[in-house]
């Protein structure tokens, strides 16, 4: 007789959806992955939260369906109050309250063995409430910024130490982001360290002499060929550093950079550029079908990302998958994908170091294929089978 698969309700904040499509896509992946082995049902839970009056941006996201089928998987998007920038510290028990009935119905219809939060904050103090519910095993997992920034607010870093000492085991995904872990007051014996995933058929070295002139049509502004190209592939906000990098082109004459990304800081972005005479040189891509991002990755010389903290960036890996070296700072788990020339410098953060950087790049072209190599082992199917490996052994200790 074939055992019931064991379940596990997955709680990411950080998800995508019709809205906002490209939001979390790596947490999306990793699960439809894990998904499609076919030894763990896995239940996506991606709350919503929405202020008491919707406003702006939050008037479409209230529209969203509460369950569909994405992927191959069912998402469920219950809705919380959402005090937008002053309720942080109040969102983990504002989550719990949101999820709970939909988690003890799920639990009723099929029992689930491990409560999963995909981010440390708020996700990780919400699952904790919701696994201590249900009797399940809890694991929780740390990003970066989760860790970073609101390991540095009193309120949120108390919620996740609790959450931590209650979780049966923890992720990381980087060396460094286990250690600040640990640095945190966290059990370094509950960290397992769990590589990103990479979509490995489409995130490969694309080369041909068109290249540039098909994405010139495609994105609608021109990128010609024989001068350096520069992609910055982020959310436009402070923390990713798209103005270094536009003040770096500054000192390379001729060379152009594609912005990749959507956020807050665009409007301050396009100005700085105007200001520094650079707007003919900089291209705004917006937020793009991964499709299209690996053309641009592979008709790149360089991935430029002067960022301020990661923990493994995703798209560090998929642009050295592409076979495009890195700029980008000495930060989070930086030196655990940068090891060496071949996938890039190491960079201080500001616009003169960041523009040697890149000028060290080009002055040495590497074998793109050789570059690639450096990913190998980075896939989807690797990531799912390490979180069901960590999972199978959170249910064996609580059993």
């Amino acid at each position: 007789m074939i055992s019931p698969k064991k379940h596990v309700l997955s709680l990411a904040t950080l998800y995508p959806n019709p809205v906002t499509p490209r939001f979390g896509t790596f947490v999306a992946r990793s699960l439809e992955a894990l998904a499609r082995r076919g030894d763990w049902r896995v239940s996506v839970v991606n709350p919503i939260g929405i202020p008491p009056l919707p406003f702006g941006k939050y008037k479409p996201l209230a529209a969203l369906p509460e369950t569909s089928e994405e992927g191959g998987l069912v998402v469920h998007r219950p809705r919380f109050t959402l005090i937008p920038k002053l309720g942080a510290a109040r969102n983990p028990a504002a989550i719990a309250r949101a999820v709970l009935p939909l988690a003890r119905a799920l639990h009723a219809e099929h029992p689930i063995d491990v409560v999963d939060a995909q981010f440390f904050f708020p996700d990780g103090p919400a699952a904790a409430i919701i696994a201590r519910e249900l009797g399940a095993a809890l694991s929780i997992k740390a990003r970066g910024s989760d860790i970073t920034f609101w390991g540095e607010k009193s309120a949120p870093r108390r919620q996740m130490i609790e959450a931590a000492s209650e979780a049966t085991g923890l992720l990381a995904v980087s060396e460094d982001l286990a250690r600040r872990m640990g640095a945190m007051g966290m059990d370094e014996s509950k960290i397992t360290l769990h590589l990103t995933g990479l979509d490995r058929d489409r995130f490969r070295p694309l080369a041909h002499p068109q290249l540039r002139a098909q994405l010139s049509r495609e994105l609608g502004f021109e990128l010609p060929s024989g001068v350096p190209l520069l992609a910055c592939v982020g959310a436009l906000i402070e923390r990713k550093g798209q103005a270094i990098a536009i003040e770096a082109l500054g000192e390379l004459p001729g060379a152009q950079l594609v912005l990749v990304g959507t956020g807050a800081d665009e409007a301050r972005l396009r100005a700085l550029a105007a200001k520094l005479g650079l707007i003919e040189r900089v291209h705004f891509a917006g937020s793009l079908d991964h499709d299209v991002l690996p053309l641009i990755l592979s008709a790149a010389d360089a991935m430029v990302l002067p960022t301020a903290n990661e923990g493994i960036a995703n798209a560090w890996i998929e642009a050295l998958a592409c076979g495009t070296r890195l700029v980008t700072c000495d930060v989070g788990g930086a030196r655990e994908v940068v090891t060496g020339p071949l996938a890039g410098q190491l960079v201080a953060r500001d616009p003169q170091s960041v523009a040697a950087g890149v000028r060290a790049v080009l002055a040495e072209p590497a074998n793109r294929l050789e570059v690639a190599a450096l990913t190998e082992k980075f896939s989807w199917e690797a990531n799912a089978a390490a979180l069901a490996a960590h999972f199978e052994r959170l249910t064996a200790q609580e059993n």
